[in-house]
């Protein structure tokens, strides 16, 4: 295992340098929270497919192949949907705004009045995603070193947290490029061929295997739309999704860019499946599904390529995290505690922004590995995540962007109702039955249709405001230079 390790340690070493090169670029907020919105097709494409891919999507997208066939890809697969319908259809609006968080869009849609409610079920969404990514480094840490889960945890979080205090989205902006390759190389180039080889080739899969591995529905109708319902919406709307919008040098590069991305999560969905079913045909009683990555990574890969595929993992988990850990923290400083204390700086003040961001990465960086090393259940933390964040949110977004009428009482009592729904259903139903999801969405949407019309339509001033920020040409925005590619 020395090659191995010594990748690995290379691959790490690697990261924190990126964090230290970061450092240099961030001197503003713009630079620190969004990389100065200067990333091109090919960065912005990159790191938009390294963040939506993590953990789940690369052990967990293994685990369901080894399930459920060829149709274990659709969980993946709908993130990959959702990413598209985000870049085709909202992306270069949503990149225009010139906004850091989507408590600001629903603020400058509806007059204000909206940002903390909906800002603190956006920091309880962030924080829960960047936990579960955070607790993955315990599964890989294990197989590579035979860790303790605890250090694994803590090695793993304080790499990513250092980094990103560091440099902020210029330094994972760098680590995710670098990820991107890392799993390209990793997953499909390498770890895909080998394992179907290893399994005999499609020929002897479909001899060994019952023929419902390879029915492309094969893991029910049912799951599939709550799969749409959660997957596919929650790209739509959630901060770690948007916040790489806003890294965009255009609105072009945001649609275009993120419609590249999208694409090559569906082919990473099928890849993932189709390792996974040549894993059930290596090891068919494996005492779980996702043990299934680490299991034919370990036993099948030749030295050196093992270390690598690792590594891609380990890639998949970082770039999520760190994805997750600056929404979490920016939303928590610009959402939350900047508006409790009735205090929003101006660009300009640069040096004081950026500490501040910095401090509230590593104060947030801290929180999400106490609550990793705490919580047992990654699958039921992301599901009440995801919940809360389609339930809630996902009703008042969309209709700003769509529907003129909706107005700020519509918004406040759509993330009401649809949070408290989703809250008492997963009480009463169980955290992973299907009901929260599948109730509190449309009683978020009968709050913000019925309360929108029963009010006062936004004032017309507000309105006009909006229209031109989505067009890009509000008058008042601080003008960010937009150097040469990047």
């Amino acid at each position: 295992m020395a090659v191995d390790y010594t990748v690995i340690v290379v691959y790490l070493a690697g990261m924190l340098a990126m964090g230290w090169w970061g450092m240099r670029r961030a001197k503003s907020k713009s630079e620190f929270l969004v990389a100065g919105r200067r990333l091109g097709p090919t960065m912005y494409s990159g790191t938009m497919a390294a963040i939506v891919l993590g953990g789940a999507s690369t052990i967990g997208g293994v685990g369901l192949g080894y399930q459920y066939g060829l149709s274990g890809a659709w969980m993946v697969f709908t993130i990959g949907l959702g990413l598209l319908a985000l870049s085709v259809f909202f992306s270069a609006r949503i990149a225009r705004l010139k906004v850091y968080t989507v408590s600001e869009m629903l603020d400058l849609r509806y007059g204000g009045r909206a940002g903390v409610i909906s800002g603190l079920v956006m920091w309880a969404y962030t924080l829960m995603l960047a936990v579960t990514s955070t607790i993955a480094y315990a599964t890989i840490f294990d197989v590579l070193f035979d860790m303790n889960r605890t250090v694994a945890i803590i090695l793993g979080g304080s790499i990513v947290v250092a980094y990103s205090t560091l440099g902020g989205m210029w330094s994972i902006t760098l680590t995710d490029m670098v990820q991107f390759v890392v799993k390209t190389v990793g997953v499909l180039l390498l770890l895909l061929p080998i394992a179907v080889v290893k399994a005999g080739g499609f020929s002897e899969m479909k001899a060994k295997l019952p023929t419902e591995y390879f029915d492309p529905l094969g893991i029910g109708g049912e799951t599939i739309f709550t799969y749409v319902l959660i997957y596919t919406f929650g790209m739509l709307i959630g901060q770690d999704i948007w916040q790489r919008v806003f890294t965009a040098r255009s609105d072009r590069t945001a649609k275009w860019g993120g419609t590249v991305a999208g694409t090559y999560c569906l082919a990473y969905a099928l890849a993932g499946a189709v390792i996974g079913t040549a894993a059930k045909v290596l090891y068919p009683k494996l005492g779980s599904p996702d043990d299934a990555f680490a299991t034919i990574v370990k036993d099948e890969l030749p030295m050196g390529v093992r270390g690598l595929v690792l590594a891609a993992a380990l890639a998949a988990v970082m770039s999520t995290s760190s994805g997750a850990l600056i929404a979490c923290a920016t939303v928590a400083n610009n959402d939350i505690w900047s508006r409790l204390r009735g205090v929003v700086r101006p660009d300009g003040e640069a040096h004081d922004e950026v500490k501040g961001n910095r401090a509230f990465i590593l104060i947030m960086g801290l929180a999400v590995i106490g609550t990793a090393i705490a919580l047992n259940n990654v699958v039921e933390a992301l599901t009440v995540a995801y919940n809360l964040l389609v339930g809630g949110l996902l009703v008042p977004i969309l209709g700003g962007l769509l529907w003129r009428r909706g107005t700020a009482q519509g918004a406040l009592a759509s993330v009401v109702v649809g949070g408290v729904a989703v809250i008492t259903l997963m009480a009463t139903h169980g955290i992973l039955a299907n009901e929260p999801v599948y109730y509190g969405l449309p009683a978020s949407l009968a709050a913000y249709l019925v309360v929108s019309l029963m009010t006062k339509p936004t004032d017309a001033a507000v309105l006009a405001a909006w229209r031109e920020r989505l067009a890009g040409r509000d008058p008042e925005l601080v003008s960010e230079p937009v150097p040469a590619h990047q």
